[in-house]
């Protein structure tokens, strides 16, 4: 299917979902599955709602998005860093990889959500137990994928960077990281995700403000279309990070896509 087709297909078939998805919830009348029309004012009202100097952002905006966008940026680019330089580093040295990977293994195997209380004990409520919950989840793909990457760099380009007497330094960045960038950037793609869900397990375990606070503060009021307004937004909001995303990758990895051509 062409991207021109994927996009006609997606045109037609989020209005016929919406639409499918009204009519069903009205025609149930479940106190508990609100129609998206009034989850969609209800958005609006807590949200979207302020004045045009402040984007149309209301207090609530200011108090939950912000918070909860900057900690899932700060979050995402310390795991995404340490995560490219620790996989980097054991994919291209066996002996720190026969070392540290058993334990890397290990950890990657501990759902991240499971430790979220231990943070809460090590940290309290706050920003640093949520950023220790974000760089927990978020590094393992990013570090696997690195790992991975720079372990299956083609020999040929480093029998190449030694005969042009390229040193270290200049092989690292000229001709590993280049080589690996396709599985870095498809680890870094899986972090966006899984940063925005640690993003609101975190909020909703330990914080006082936030989306996930917001979502579980509704829940407790028994508001339920305020409930599924933040989670349309928490989906609104993946689609436009993974957008975004799209976007950087395209144009950092285009040369990839001519050499596979």
């Amino acid at each position: 299917m062409t991207a021109a087709a994927r996009r006609l297909v997606w045109y037609w078939l989020l209005p016929v979902a919406v639409l499918g998805w009204e009519l069903a919830t009205r025609s149930a009348d479940a106190p508990y599955f609100p129609p998206p029309s009034r989850i969609v004012v209800r958005l609006h009202e807590m949200w979207f709602s302020g004045p045009p100097s402040r984007a149309f952002l209301t207090d609530e905006a200011v108090a939950d998005l912000l918070p909860s966008l900057a900690r899932l940026f700060a979050g995402w680019a310390v795991a995404c860093a340490a995560g490219v330089l620790i996989g980097v580093a054991l994919g291209r040295s066996w002996l720190l990889s026969a070392l540290v990977e058993p334990l890397v293994h290990f950890g990657r195997s501990v759902p991240p959500s499971t430790l979220v209380l231990v943070f809460l004990v090590l940290f309290k409520i706050g920003t640093p137990m949520q950023l220790a919950s974000i760089v927990y989840g978020v590094i393992w793909p990013v570090l696997i994928n690195s790992m991975d990457g720079a372990r299956h760099v083609d020999r040929q380009y480093i029998e190449t960077g030694v005969v042009y007497r390229l040193g270290p330094w200049q092989r690292l960045t000229r001709v590993i990281l280049p080589a690996a960038s396709p599985k870095i950037f498809a680890g870094l793609r899986l972090s966006v995700s899984v940063a925005l869900i640690m993003m609101v397990i975190s909020e909703l375990v330990g914080s006082s403000e936030g989306i996930g606070h917001r979502m579980l503060e509704a829940q407790s009021q028994f508001d339920i279309p305020a409930m599924w307004a933040a989670i349309v937004l928490l989906g609104l909001l993946g689609i436009a990070l993974n957008a975004a995303f799209l976007g950087v990758e395209r144009l950092v990895l285009s040369w990839h896509r001519g050499v596979r051509a």
